[in-house]
């Protein structure tokens, strides 16, 4: 880790603020934690004395990243995944921020687990770490959390994880009190009930395989009977993890009638579909499943227009004993600090994406979103900044990945585009030579 304070110039850069939706050629300026100023011809001659001088050479300059859903096992699972290892892993990958997830032993539901999360991230972690808190208390389903007291205690949003609340009463509950506390929820729409045992996509492909499939229904039942919900007691809801065309025209709807509903997708659902899963790749099993190529291409639309808010990682380490199995037996999820720019990067080199887009749903509108202050280069704004070599080619190799588990879809993968520096309040934290 490198800690450096002097102030920094990113000059002869290529400067991208999806905040404010500028791109043009410049310098940027940093000194005291903060962003000085972003313009044309700062130059050496403006600068402070002893300030670092780093020729971007062309390259990318933008906002950190920040990645609104990731699984980080303290505490309870840090053999899965810690604060330093996970921060790591987002450093190298260019995110800045990382918004984890309440589903932890024991989960966070309340004020003084909220504590620990956050003193335990300030000590070891090189990015800064948010939490999420529970909706419901133990993650049950049950009994709603004190949403006003774990907001107070820093909780930057309300989920339940990987799980649904499926008792629509609960549901309601929070949204009604989320709303008094102007706090956002944030709903993994999946129907336990049709998913039942299914473990990947239901259509040719999984019957091909033999293998049970989870009907697009089980998302779009329940963010249909979500968004009914919020008409009806109002409050901020997000969807965490929205995957297919039918969900979609869901949240067009929502959007439409003036409520206030967002959606997330993840960087594996706008880069990868069922195929993908070839013979039984188990890093490929997620949860929700990766749908057919032509709910890619609309996921990828959706956040091109801004249907969809946000792509975020979805990193959930496993070790290998929860992978290395037959695939119906295998545990879903898959790593992407590290890989979720780059992947994100295919779309933008392959015309599917523009570059402004991009960034816009991975780090400023997940500020908007969540309240922070980081996703923009306006002078003021926390010194939060990444250097990208758009052009860089690379083949991911598992073994250099700084998360403890590896279970990446993105194995010996062919990319183009890599961070080669990541700032954090005026810090210099990554470098890659």
């Amino acid at each position: 880790m490198l800690t450096d304070r002097r102030p920094i110039l990113l000059a002869n850069a290529r400067i991208v603020d999806p905040s404010r939706e500028l791109d043009f050629p410049g310098d940027l300026l940093i000194a005291d934690g903060v962003i000085r100023e972003a313009k044309k011809g700062i130059g050496a001659a403006g600068v402070p004395e002893g300030t670092e001088i780093i020729d971007c050479r062309g390259r990318l300059v933008a906002p950190g990243l920040i990645d609104m859903r990731a699984f980080i096992g303290e505490p309870g699972a840090a053999s899965r995944e810690t604060f330093a290892s996970a921060s790591q892993a987002a450093a190298a990958g260019g995110v800045t921020t990382i918004i984890c997830q309440p589903d932890t032993s024991p989960a966070i539901d309340d004020p003084a687990t909220v504590d620990f999360v956050l003193r335990r991230a300030r000590d070891t972690a090189i990015v800064h770490v948010h939490p999420m808190a529970a909706i419901t208390k133990g993650l049950e389903g049950k009994e709603m959390t004190e949403i006003g007291l774990l907001k107070a205690a820093g909780a930057v949003a309300f989920t339940d994880g990987e799980k649904s609340v499926t008792n629509a009463q609960v549901m309601r509950r929070a949204l009604t009190y989320a709303r008094d506390f102007d706090a956002l929820i944030v709903h993994h729409t999946e129907d336990p009930d049709l998913v039942g045992d299914g473990v990947m996509n239901e259509g040719e492909f999984a019957a091909r395989l033999g293998l049970l499939g989870i009907p697009k229904a089980a998302e779009t039942v329940m963010l249909e009977r979500d968004i009914r919900l919020v008409a009806l007691a109002g409050g901020r809801y997000h969807a965490a993890s929205v995957t297919c065309t039918d969900s979609l025209e869901v949240l067009a709807r929502a959007k439409q009638a003036g409520l206030r509903v967002t959606a997330a997708a993840s960087i594996n659902h706008v880069t990868l579909n069922e195929n993908d899963i070839g013979p039984y790749r188990t890093f490929l099993k997620l949860t929700p499943p990766l749908r057919a190529e032509e709910d890619r291409r609309r996921l990828v639309e959706a956040v091109g227009t801004g249907l969809v808010d946000v792509v975020m990682s979805d990193h959930n380490p496993q070790d290998v004993e929860a992978k290395r199995l037959p695939f119906a037996e295998a545990t879903p999820g898959a790593i992407g600090l590290e890989t979720m720019l780059a992947a994100g990067l295919r779309l933008v080199h392959a015309g599917e994406l523009p570059l402004m887009k991009l960034l816009q749903a991975m780090s400023s509108r997940p500020a908007e979103l969540l309240g922070l202050p980081g996703g923009t280069l306006r002078s003021g704004a926390p010194a939060d900044v990444i250097v990208v070599d758009l052009d860089r080619p690379w083949v991911l190799d598992p073994a250099e990945l700084k998360s403890k588990c590896k279970n990446t879809p993105f194995d010996e993968a062919r990319m183009t585009g890599r961070v080669v520096r990541t700032i954090v309040a005026g810090r210099t934290i990554y470098e890659h030579v």
